[in-house]
């Protein structure tokens, strides 16, 4: 796991823990917030893994939950490890951290996408139009660094250990020329390479299945190598998306998965429309301007 090992991840494991040695110890948040003389809502925080604990933070819990010698040591070294920095951090002011500190992490993603192509799977002069039609408020030099940032994240499909992705694609995504004629037909080739990796798989879900599972919109859920580390579901919107990590909703999006992939072309012959596209594009079926019949 050392290859996928991230801050967030730790730091998210490192809370669950702290939570669960505090519940068993029969003590409340505001006990704990008391003694450590902070607020009640850093400790809930720190237990949710959305702020970072200090050494002496954790060992101090620690204490006040009758914990101590190597299991003590052991979390207070993971504590030391959440709060290193990720490869992204430089860029944490035009994208979503915590996003991507979890996919680092992640051994299994599963994604339905309505609108665009994944990151992960992107070329770079796609991901360069899209930011700036997606994100016209964002000066250059961000469009830049979010392009950097998404192709470096493409590692994690051929490192040593890569991460197995699952992607279902609405036909819309392969309609939309964005970025001109050009760009879109090397994504589309991009996305037919990509398939050939065995740890990657993609459907399409065709427009004449009509309604389906997926109408609510897009989202990914993140698996984990590690037991300990439970799945996560991120629904991606303009104001940067939802983290869900309920059993009830973990459940829900699973199930709209499954529904998804099965009413979607089959991969072979979803990678063989797609190299199709790529040669006669649904966008130059009727010119632009043409009436409509």
């Amino acid at each position: 796991m050392s290859e996928r090992r991230s801050p967030t991840i730790r730091r998210r494991r490192l809370g669950a823990e702290l939570r669960r040695l505090r519940d068993g110890a029969g003590i409340t948040i505001e006990v704990v917030a008391e003694q450590l003389e902070c607020s009640a809502s850093k400790i809930s925080r720190i237990e949710t893994g959305h702020t970072s604990a200090t050494p002496r933070d954790v060992r101090d819990m620690l204490r006040i939950y009758g914990v101590v010698g190597a299991e003590s040591e052991e979390l207070v070294q993971i504590a030391r490890e959440a709060r290193q920095k990720g490869w992204w951090h430089p860029y944490s002011t035009v994208l979503v951290g915590a996003y991507v500190g979890l996919e680092a992490a992640a051994g299994h993603i599963r994604a339905y996408e309505q609108q665009v192509v994944p990151g992960l799977l992107e070329t770079e002069e796609y991901a360069s139009a899209m930011i700036q039609a997606a994100r016209p408020d964002f000066t250059a030099d961000q469009v830049r660094q979010r392009v950097r940032v998404r192709l470096g994240r493409q590692s994690l499909l051929t490192q040593d250990d890569p991460v197995d992705l699952w992607v279902v694609l609405d036909e819309a995504v392969l309609s939309r020329p964005v970025g001109g004629d050009a760009v879109m037909r090397n994504q589309l080739r991009r996305l037919v390479e990509v398939a050939e990796l065995p740890n990657v798989t993609l459907q399409v879900l065709p427009f004449e299945v009509g309604a389906h599972a997926g109408m609510d919109g897009t989202f990914t859920i993140l698996s984990f190598p590690e037991s300990v580390d439970p799945d996560v579901v991120y629904a991606e919107n303009a104001t940067g998306g939802l983290f869900l990590e309920k059993s009830d909703e973990l459940q829900k999006y699973s199930f709209i998965f499954d529904h998804i992939r099965a009413a979607a072309r089959q991969p072979e012959e979803s990678i063989a429309h797609i190299a199709e596209l790529a040669e006669e594009p649904l966008w130059k079926w009727r010119p632009r301007g043409s009436p409509r019949t």
